[in-house]
């Protein structure tokens, strides 16, 4: 009797010993389960009993007394009788329940997008998830097998996969710009989640939340999207020279040798305006340029046929009234005998 009493289960619990165990499979050591047995589930765990490979009976936290009662699915592939308190066998399984938080992930190779402006790139990605287990018997069932135990390092390369194609996924739908990315990285992540939650509930997991902390460009890629940043900065001229006008008046200020920087300054500012300026004159000469008629010499869009004051046409060549050396449109005297243009 005493050999028989050793060789019983009267209290099974299981004490976790590492944050990262998500199953861990109780010693049985050939004993076996007495009926009245105490059964602990602690907080943030479920206990699942198997029978020779088929899952039973799943268990919530708390203390439970083992009997017929509260393990019908194992009592029905047993076979027992009502009342039955003889010793049964059953393989016993700890599920951890709590997030798995800061998990990592990374682009192994290069996510590629096609883009408008860039055309075909290969970017990199980095960042986090969390995720816990959310069907305890699908997971047991899909994943676990019959190992001793199962942690997070077991399975992080899989759901890892699982993560960079969703992340594929979005961002080809999405048809974002290459320049755009980086500014979208919360709304990436968003759309991300909803597209790995999916295949996350397949195994039994929910995906609790997901991270993308940077995209990467190749060197190329990078310098034409600063050269284009730059761009954009200097297509505003006025705000430019504003901006490092301020900058070096601030400068000046600081500087005892105020009074030579301000020089420079001055110096600077006109040389601004004169550019400025300039340009404004080169447009509008441009806007401005004009045709003189031939016949009545009135002053005429370049871009007209015919002169708006006599209807002339604005194509006929202009020639001296006195010689008939042709002209250019915008003479005023005649080049070989010096008469005065009309």
């Amino acid at each position: 009797m005493g050999f028989i009493s050793n060789n019983l289960l009267k209290s099974i619990e299981w004490t976790e010993d590492s944050k990262d165990t998500i199953v861990y499979k109780y010693p049985m050591d050939g004993r076996s389960i007495m009926f009245g047995s105490k059964l602990t589930v602690r907080e943030g765990q479920v206990a699942v009993f198997v029978n020779k490979g088929k899952l039973a009976d799943v268990f919530e936290p708390g203390m439970h007394t083992l009997h017929t009662s509260n393990l019908p699915i194992l009592t029905q592939l047993l076979a027992l009788p009502f009342g039955f308190k003889s010793p049964f066998y059953a393989d016993i399984y700890f599920i951890s329940k709590k997030q798995f938080t800061n998990q990592t992930w990374g682009t192994s190779t290069p996510i590629t997008m096609r883009d408008a402006e860039f055309g075909t790139i290969r970017i990199k990605g980095y960042g986090k998830y969390s995720f816990r287990v959310d069907d305890s018997k699908t997971f047991l069932k899909e994943i676990f097998g019959t190992c001793e135990s199962f942690a997070t390092e077991d399975i992080n390369n899989y759901l890892r996969s699982i993560v960079v194609a969703s992340i594929s996924d979005t961002i080809a739908e999405s048809k974002v710009k290459a320049l755009d990315l980086a500014s979208n990285l919360l709304e990436f992540s968003k759309l991300s989640l909803d597209v790995a939650k999916s295949h996350f509930a397949e195994i039994g997991l929910k995906l609790s939340k997901l991270i993308i902390e940077n995209f990467s460009f190749p060197e190329e890629v990078e310098k034409a999207i600063d050269a284009h940043s730059s761009m954009s900065v200097l297509s505003d001229m006025d705000s430019y020279i504003k901006y490092q006008s301020a900058k070096a008046i601030k400068d000046a200020a600081n500087n005892p040798s105020g009074v030579s920087a301000m020089g420079n300054i001055a110096t600077g500012l006109v040389m601004a305006d004169a550019i400025k300026n300039g340009v404004a004159r080169g447009s509008e000469t441009k806007a401005e340029a004009a045709l003189f008629c031939p016949n009545c010499g009135a002053k005429n869009k370049k871009s007209g046929k015919f002169c708006t004051e006599c209807g002339h046409s604005l194509k006929e060549s202009l020639r001296c009234k006195k010689c008939g050396t042709e002209l250019a449109s915008s003479s005023k005297f005649c080049p070989e005998c010096g008469t005065k243009v009309k």
